[in-house]
């Protein structure tokens, strides 16, 4: 397998499977001995489920044109993500392949404000997957693939025109499962109290074979914390938390877009335990949304579970779809109409979404909308800008902005 893959279509249909993660032959790499089996010889996963579904989620309540989308800029390879630096007008965007650009007054810097290709595997659900600035703009964080397909978290110093690449510090190294290429993550960000948050997925193939988001001896499938130089786990039983954020008005709420197996895309809405508590449990691979997975081992009982604020299946009408992309709650500059709402989409159909974020603490009566200014196929990321504008980036290589009708 090459190093990093030509941006063709064919690559922009591995970026699809990258965030999908679901069917396909990595079904078939899921019926393997890792999963177990019983009687009859069915994998766990198959058997008849030893729980019950979880509660209800709120059906979309209609829809709504908030805002309409304009294309801002052209060229990326395979953006992954658009971040902001505090006290900086730029945008930057991470591309999939390794480099970090800017962009000002509409364009794309000819140099890289930051270039790790020679140290990443990209392609297909590998590659440079997220970075963010810390809250006085003075480091840039990153976390990626190596050529081992193993991740590594890594800090820099952010200079004016570029991250000084030579002054690299490791912040943490995960291995990963050698025999799959998917569910690597992943988001990193800062919590209002300045300690960086990760989200790693369950290291690959189908239905956790070797159950290691619901096992606290791993890292993989779980969201950790970096605070006073060590890393702790804080949520356990994710798949693959590819996009997730910090509510602005409410810095303790986590918004995460967990991609889902075959049958249910799922968001959470939660709050993360201070140390020394236990983690909190998002119920994957014993649970896929709310609905119960077959006979795979459960962390502590369903009722200890933090269920799904919202959901949609695949395949059924106007909620189908194939992976969540985890947006955020706007609270920035225009789009009134979208205020204090969780904006976040399905990268398959481009169909957007939209909840109030203020119903987290009740879902049940939480207000979930389709919103009109989509389809808007592909979309990797959604991003504010340094002005509390909002952005989202699409794997054809578009930097996007929300705008009002």
């Amino acid at each position: 397998m090459p190093r990093l893959f030509l941006v063709t279509p064919l690559v922009l249909a591995l970026v699809g499977a990258y965030l999908t993660g679901c069917g396909g032959d990595e079904e078939q790499e899921g019926r393997g001995a890792a999963t177990g089996s019983a009687a009859g010889g069915l994998p766990l996963f198959e058997q008849p489920p030893d729980k019950l579904p979880g509660p209800p989620t709120p059906r979309p309540a209609g829809t709504r044109r908030s805002f309409a989308v304009r294309t801002r800029v052209r060229g990326f390879e395979v953006p992954v993500q658009v971040i902001a630096r505090p006290g900086d007008r730029r945008l930057f965007v991470v591309e999939q392949a390794g480099l970090v650009r800017t962009v000002e007054d509409g364009r794309i810097s000819p140099a890289p404000y930051l270039d790790l290709r020679r140290a990443v595997r990209a392609g297909g659900e590998l590659g440079l997957l997220t970075a963010v600035f810390s809250p006085d703009g003075t480091t840039l964080t990153t976390m990626w693939t190596d050529n081992g397909m193993d991740t590594r978290v890594t800090r820099y110093p952010a200079l004016e025109v570029r991250a000084e690449r030579d002054a690299e510090e490791v912040l943490l190294r995960v291995d990963q499962p050698s025999d799959y290429d998917n569910h690597k993550g992943g988001t990193l960000l800062y919590d209002a109290r300045g300690r960086l948050l990760l989200g790693l997925g369950d290291g690959g193939s189908a239905f956790d074979p070797g159950s290691r988001a619901q096992d606290p001896r791993t890292q993989l499938g779980k969201i950790l914390r970096y605070d006073g130089g060590r890393w702790s786990t804080v949520a356990r039983g994710l798949r693959n938390p590819y996009r997730m954020s910090l509510d602005p008005g409410d810095g303790d709420r986590l918004w995460i877009g967990d991609v889902g197996q075959d049958r249910i895309e799922e968001v959470d809405a939660v709050r993360l335990p201070e140390a020394g508590a236990e983690p909190v449990n998002l119920g994957w691979a014993a649970y896929e949304g709310t609905r119960p997975v077959g006979r795979k081992p459960l962390t502590g009982p369903p009722g200890e579970l933090v269920w799904p604020v919202a959901e949609y299946p695949h395949g059924q009408g106007s909620g189908r779809g194939c992976s969540v992309t985890g947006g955020l709650v706007h609270r920035g500059r225009g789009l009134p109409r979208l205020r204090g709402r969780y904006v976040f989409a399905d990268f398959c159909t481009g169909e957007l979404w939209s909840v109030d974020a203020g119903g987290a603490e009740d879902p049940a009566g939480l207000d979930l909308r389709v919103e009109q200014g989509g389809p808007l196929p592909q979309i990797t990321s959604f991003g504010s800008g340094p002005d509390g504008r909002l952005y989202a980036t699409t794997a054809d290589g578009r930097l996007i902005e929300l705008i009002s009708d």
